[in-house]
């Protein structure tokens, strides 16, 4: 390998250790070794420690035997160019400096300090971690880029970003050169950045590139069920990168007026050191040291001198990526990367819906003689023809013809045209049917972009993504105020029609439930088995979405299972969905109850909406959510619950579950359904009110709601119980759930 990196990351690496120790010891000097040392919101500790140690370091004090072990790893201080003929030492540093990165970023957090300021995010917490799995394991997310320095103009960091974003890679932006960092150059070209937008800057100093490390680390332990302990389950982790999370870094800083061994630093090069650990390759446009043999990365470890226009295409060849990139007759950039993106009302030409006008989008089934293919009509005023500021009505009426479509994949098509829209560069979309907010950027108008185009953009996407059950599109674009009135009276009629069909629609109508493997890319061991009843974990796939993707892609992730005969029909077992499980899940898991939380419950891969935990004590269930980050009866947060049922294991009383389900008639059935709910966030029981509700009414029990317990009124057992018997919740007089 190269003696100038070797000699450069061994420096780097004793300089980062050294500002460790000395961050550490005035922490430890301010505030004690008992002072907490915990990043916000993980079950992961300090993810870095517990991956490359099997350390979980709860307070100061723990973090000096973290050093001291990275103290191990750092060969000698090299006081000349030392010639290494293969990586160890050097990929040793590179783990120390890691450990030292990741101690000097935890300690800003310590008594509770926010480090997150102005554009810089800082640490990633679990929830947003799991949030984004999705997006992992569907493909819309093929891995990440890690961006360390600065493009030489503002402009080619927009296009670079741009680019990214295109690929929908995720961009993690951390150090600068000379001064000048890639996210400050995207800030004052007001580009949106956050985890919506795929640009994520944690911090303006090299130490906050371990974030991205971190990242990559829990990636491995929620999805892949990996629990560190020693050096074979660290091996384990770093292989499920390098195999799975596809990730690179791109280390910028040419054209700087800085010499070179300032734009990348020693300190970089032991960064650099550190990640190739994890079989991430190094591609830069600085003209630096090669590392071309393969080894540790699938191919080059350090590729360099590579011109910026070229680089995005070089790294995902270094890093062996096959990504398409989709190009549409649109005027702007398009991908799911652009999907969360907003648009804030000073840079808005015309916006549709929300408070302001009537907004509404509708998907119908034609015969194949009444869809014309391609034909896109916009009937009222086109965008040059609208008012800069003001706000339009707006009404898509998509109607599509296929010989293998049916009614009921009509509202499966229709949610997609949410996303779609929203991947356009400078389209702002939220909301479905009736309930629609759109904004068109001065940008997107600038670049020519018109109503028009949204016809385009739907046209294109339903054949590419529905082709083998929808053959013809045509899309009509409504301006005009006075024809969206009735318009919008017939489809309120459909929606209602819809949801009347599908919400009686019961696990007893269908011989047939759907598998979704899509997670087993990252969870290699857990299958999803989706009824009419009972939605996919994500909260994303209902049991219509995985017919109709079976009907589209037969030998995707979604298959029929047939149930076969009954074995149990309380747990909710079937013989041929149990063979279908055994096999699926690797000779795993031999069973799976539909019904129950406690007999071989369905297992987890890591991206599940809402984890449910019996509360022995209150002889009830807990539901929380990703999103609350408080303490829960069961004394863990959300965190360190999902931590532990993740990764394709069955944890008999905790299930990872969607939304949805709480609101079903088959929700936990096995143990007494609805009524043994006794404690959910309050964001969280007031988001499913509306649904739990209708639930409720059903059976009888309309006052049942007010009963449910949420952090207002206890966050112990002790208050739980004390709660539940003023409120005689039923749940106390179950028969014992253990």
């Amino acid at each position: 390998m190269s003696k100038i990196i070797a000699t450069a990351a061994i420096r780097g690496a004793h300089r980062m250790v050294e500002r460790a120790e000395e961050a550490l010891a005035k922490a430890i000097e301010e505030k004690g070794k008992d002072a907490k040392a915990e990043y916000p919101n993980t079950a992961y500790y300090l993810p870095i420690m517990l991956l490359f140690l099997g350390q979980k370091v709860e307070k100061l004090g723990d973090l000096e035997e973290s050093l001291q072990e990275a103290r191990k790893l750092l060969g000698k201080v090299p006081t000349d160019e030392v010639w290494l003929p293969y990586l160890g030492e050097t990929l040793d540093s590179g783990v120390a400096t890691l450990i030292a990165e990741e101690t000097i970023e935890a300690l800003k957090f310590v008594d509770g300090a926010n480090p997150a300021e102005g554009i810089w995010l800082s640490f990633t917490d679990d929830s947003i971690l799991r949030m984004q799995g999705i997006k992992l394991v569907d493909g819309r997310m093929p891995g990440f880029a890690a961006v360390v320095g600065c493009a030489p103009t503002n402009q080619e960091a927009v296009q670079l970003v741009r680019g990214l974003q295109e690929r929908n890679i995720p961009v993690f932006m951390a150090g600068h050169a000379n001064g000048r960092a890639i996210a400050e150059q995207l800030a004052e070209e007001r580009i949106d950045m956050n985890w919506d937008t795929f640009l994520v800057p944690y911090g303006k100093e090299i130490t906050a590139a371990v974030h991205a490390a971190n990242f990559a680390a829990r990636a491995a332990m929620t999805f892949g069920g990996i629990e560190p302990k020693g050096l074979k389950e660290a091996r384990e982790i770093l292989l499920y990168n390098k195999e799975r999370v596809y990730a690179f870094v791109l280390a910028l800083g040419a054209d700087s007026d800085a010499p070179e061994d300032q734009v990348i630093t020693d300190e970089k090069y032991a960064t650099a050191a550190g990640v190739i650990n994890f079989g991430f390759p190094v591609i830069s446009d600085v003209n630096i040291p090669e590392i071309l043999p393969t080894g540790i990365c699938q191919y080059e470890h350090v590729v360099a001198n590579v011109n910026l226009s070229d680089i995005i295409s070089r790294a995902i060849e270094v890093r062996g990526l096959t990504i398409k990139v989709e190009k549409l007759p649109i005027p702007v950039p398009y991908g799911a990367g652009f999907e969360g993106e907003r648009v804030r009302k000073e840079d808005m030409y015309v916006q549709f819906g929300s408070k302001y006008t009537d907004a509404f989008e509708l998907l119908k089934m034609k015969q194949m003689d009444e869809v014309t293919d391609g034909t896109i009509e916009v009937i009222g005023p086109e965008i040059d023809d609208m008012t800069e500021g003001e706000a339009y009505p707006l009404g898509i009426v998509v109607e599509v013809a296929g010989r293998n479509f049916q009614e009921d994949f009509e509202s499966v098509a229709e949610r997609r045209i949410h996303e779609y829209i929203s991947c356009a560069n400078g389209i702002f979309h939220m909301g479905q049917r009736a309930i629609v907010w759109a904004r068109i950027s001065k940008n997107a108008h600038e670049k020519g972009f018109k109503m028009k185009h949204l016809g385009e953009i739907i046209v294109a996407k339903m054949h590419s993504n529905f082709s083998a059950i929808i053959d013809r599109v045509q899309v009509k674009v409504y301006t005009d105020g006075d024809k969206i009135k009735p318009l919008l009276e017939e489809a309120r009629g459909i929606y209602r029609e819809r949801d009347d069909r599908i919400s009686g629609m019961t696990d007893d109508d269908v011989d047939e439930f759907y598998s979704c493997t899509l997670c087993q890319s990252y969870a290699p061991n857990h299958v999803c088995i989706v009824t009419p009843q009972r939605l996919g974990l994500c909260g994303a796939y209902t049991w219509l979405d995985c017919k109709a993707s079976h009907r589209i892609d037969p030998h995707g992730p979604n298959e029929p299972v047939a149930k076969g005969k009954c074995l149990d029909h309380t747990l909710g077992q079937w013989q041929k969905v149990n063979d279908y499980v055994a096999v699926k899940s690797n000779g795993n898991l031999m069973k799976f109850s539909a019904y129950s939380m406690l007999v071989d419950p369905m297992t987890s891969c890591g991206c599940f909406e809402c984890v449910v935990g019996i509360v022995p004590e209150a002889n009830g269930v807990m539901i929380v959510d990703r999103d609350h980050q408080g303490m829960t009866p069961v004394g863990m947060k959300f965190s360190t619950l999902a931590g532990q049922i993740g990764g394709g294991i069955q944890t008999p009383g905790f299930i990872g579950i969607g939304k949805l389900y709480i609101s079903s008639p088959k929700f936990i059935s096995a143990e007494g359904g609805t009524e043994r709910i006794v404690w959910m966030p309050k964001a969280l029981k007031e988001e499913v009110s509306d649904r739990v509700n209708a639930r409720l009414r059903d059976i009888g029990k309309e006052d049942f709601y007010d009963k449910i317990a949420t952090e207002d009124d206890a966050e112990s057992p002790d208050q739980l119980v004390e709660f539940l018997t003023k409120v005689e919740h039923p749940a106390l007089n179950m028969d014992p759930m253990m």
